[in-house]
Order: structure tokens, then sequence, then C-alpha cells
């Protein structure tokens, strides 16, 4: 019988070069590839890039920036010198755990996109597959690890955790007691990195320029995307304009010389939920909808064709996942192995009867929560979806020849919903 587990613990050999150069016009930028001198198994030194792609079978390499300049029309993209992810040394992999593969890196790179919007408060975020399955905010590291963890803890099993701080003693614990990928920080408090290798697989990664990450917010990168056919788009990486309360808009709309604009704002805790929830947004893949409450995400919608379908499967996993975070504080198992229980005779039912009950009363903690959309609302349907299970404000680009009827539907609510604009889009 053929050998499936070996694929995903072979690495493999690559065959890019060690060096590319790409030229717009009469500016070079210039390349080198990364790779690590690692011991593996056997004791062997080797060196290697990736592990491998997005799959085993895909050879992948990884390049850091380290020469020339680039300017097209007044925008000024990032220089070399600025690495994160790109320019990890060996001495920042604190321990390789297994060979660090594509994903790996770039969930870490999403992570810190996220997180360079959310650097005046501790912040953690745990990605999968270039996802957030949560992230908060909090006034301790620790804290803000074990809310992002808790907000979807099913998904973050085999996550990469990305901390805005050092981590101390009490996150390396919190992150010990799970399955993770990747754990990355600006830094460890004596003794953490020594409490992160119980487990030995977890890569353990420095990040020291993470303490600075305020300086990448307005910095553009260049992104490229190739064609089955060879061909290859390039674009500039979007800009997050929304700082603070002031670069957000009352929402208003005009239709047939009447106009709408939304009758309440939000109350200072909602807006800073709103803020919070637009920063993590720039890293969530379109179309999304996210529910977001008291500095934490509470329910991810991302990747769906249609705004009302991806509002109503953030709800969804709102209810799943708040069931599941009160099941297991309640009998320290997952509300999965609760129901087996129950069919196995060992349980009353009547304990997953009451995890159901209270999760339907909570609307799956979504009762005050705020609602984040990267896009406008074509029409109210996803609004009420949101409406209806207590969100008391949104925040969403507006410029939907449908404004006016939305802000309609966030007025006849009760209690009215408040609504803001951010005039940009965030796919």
């Amino acid at each position: 019988m053929p050998d499936y587990k070996a694929a995903y613990k072979t690495i493999m050999d690559d065959h890019f070069p060690e060096t590319m150069t790409v030229t717009f016009g009469d500016m070079t930028l210039s390349y080198r590839k990364r790779t690590w001198k690692i011991a593996d198994d056997s004791g062997e030194v080797i060196e290697k890039g990736l592990r491998y792609g997005e799959n085993p079978g895909q050879e992948a390499a990884l390049y850091e920036l380290v020469g020339g300049n680039l300017t097209l029309g007044d925008c000024k993209f990032i220089e070399p010198g600025k690495g994160l992810v790109s320019c990890l040394a060996e001495d920042q992999m604190l321990q390789f755990g297994k060979h660090p593969g594509k994903t790996n890196l770039t969930d870490v790179d999403n992570a810190l996109n996220m997180l360079k919007f959310l650097t005046d408060t501790p912040a953690a975020v745990v990605m999968k597959h270039n996802n957030p399955s949560g992230a908060a905010k909090a006034d301790s590291i620790a804290d803000a690890y074990e809310k992002a963890n808790m907000a979807d803890r099913i998904a973050a099993f085999g996550g990469a955790v990305v901390l805005n701080r050092a981590c101390d003693m009490d996150t390396a614990k919190l992150i010990a007691e799970n399955y993770c990928e990747v754990v990355a920080a600006p830094d460890y408090a004596p003794g953490a990195v020594d409490v992160l290798k119980g487990r030995k697989n977890l890569r353990i990664i420095q990040i020291s320029q993470i303490e600075r990450l305020a300086a990448w917010r307005d910095q553009r990168f260049v992104d490229f995307k190739c064609l089955i056919d060879g061909g290859i788009i390039v674009q500039q990486s979007p800009l997050n304009k929304i700082a603070s309360a002031a670069d957000l808009q009352p929402a208003f709309a005009k239709r047939k010389g009447v106009e709408y604009k939304c009758e309440r704002q939000p109350t200072d805790k909602e807006m800073d939920d709103l803020l919070f929830g637009w920063s993590v947004e720039q890293g969530i893949t379109s179309n999304s909808v996210i529910y977001c409450k008291d500095g934490v995400t509470i329910g991810i919608g991302t990747g769906e064709q249609d705004r009302v379908g991806v509002a109503e499967i953030a709800v969804y996993k709102a209810y799943t996942k708040h069931r599941d975070a009160l099941c297991f504080r309640e009998h320290g198992v997952p509300f999965y192995e609760l129901t087996q229980k129950v069919n196995a005779g060992d349980v009353p039912a009547a304990k997953c009867e009451e995890l159901e009950a209270a999760t339907k009363e909570a609307h799956g903690g979504l009762v005050g929560a705020v609602a984040v959309s990267d896009a406008f609302f074509p029409s109210p349907d996803g609004i009420d979806v949101i409406i209806a299970e207590g969100v008391t404000a949104i925040v969403q680009p507006g410029g939907s020849i449908a404004d006016w009827n939305v802000i309609t539907h966030c007025n006849a609510a009760d209690p009215q919903v408040a609504m803001v604009f951010t005039g940009q889009r965030a796919f």
C-alpha cells in the first residue's frame, strides 16, 4: 500500500534560480531566494527553501527583495531592507518544527497585513489557509490569544498564531495546550520558547519587526497574478484609508430628489468594534461579512459569491462556534464529543439541549455585535439577515444604487441600527 502520509513529510527539491529580477521599464528589482540550514531527523544538516508549495508535489521558492527601487506614477513601492516574512534567517527560526511550507509563511504574512492596523493594543490572529479563524485585541497578549482561539477553537486546530506583542509565559502555556503549526511574535519572554518546544513540530518564529508594523500601514507592494496562459496581471496592493472614526461617514444616499440618512450613529463601543472589524477585514477573502463584539471576531463568512449568502454563513458560524465554546467551557469537550456521549447513553440529552437553547437565546453571541462587509449591499436582504440577529451597527463601503433602501431598513429596525460608510471596497 502506498504511504500517503509520506507526501506531507517530504521536503521537495526546487529548481527555482538563486536570484530573480523583475524589470519595469528602466527600473529593475533584484530578489534572492531564501534557504535555511536545518538538521533533519537523522541529524544531517541540509539547506533547503520552502518545504513545498500550496500542496505536496508543488515546488515553491521564497524570494527576498534585495535591490532596486520602484516608482510608478506617484506611487513608491516597498524598498529593500524592509523585509518581514521574506527575510527570515535561521536565528529567527527558534524551532523549525517541520520544515516551513508556502501556506505557513503566507498565513503569517496575511496576519501581519491585519495586525499592522492594530499596533496600538495587544492583538492576536489565528490563521487558517490565509483567512483568520479568529482575531482579537485585549489588554494583554495572553487574553488576546485566548479570545482569538476561542472565537473558533475548531478551525484554530493546526493554525498559525501571530502576536503583535512579546509572547510571555502565560501566552506560551495557552498556545502549548493547542495544536498549532506556527507561532510568530516579535519576542519571547525567558522560558516561553521552552514551553512552546513541548510541541516538537511547532514552528516558532521571531520577527522583531512586528514591533514596528505601523511603518508598513501605508506601504504598497506589487501584486502579481499569473494566468493559465502565462500572462500576468500586475496591480498595486490596496491601502486602507480608515484609521479612525473621523474617516467613516454616516450612511447617506439620494434617490429621486429624496435624501436618506441613517438616523442613529454608532456608540463609542460600537465604533471601536467597527474600526477593529474593518482592520481585520483587510486580510479576509471576498466576498465576506464578519461579526465582531468587544474586540473579537465572533462570526467570519468568507469567499462566497453573494452577499446575503455570506451574511447567513457568518451567522451560522457564530452560532456553531458559540455553542462549541459554551460546551468546552462547561464540560471540557467539544460539542461534537458531547453529542457522541449523549448518543452512547453516557450523558443525558438535556446537556446538549441546554447548550442549544442558550446559543439560540444569545443568537450565537450576535446580540450587540457589529457587522463588517467588504463591499456594498446590492439589496437589503443581507441587511435583514444581520438585523434579525440583534446586530446593532454596520460598516460597509456604500455606493450601491440600493443604499437608500438599505438605510431605510436600518432606520425601520427596532431598535434602530447604526450604519457608516468607508467609501472604499476591501476585496
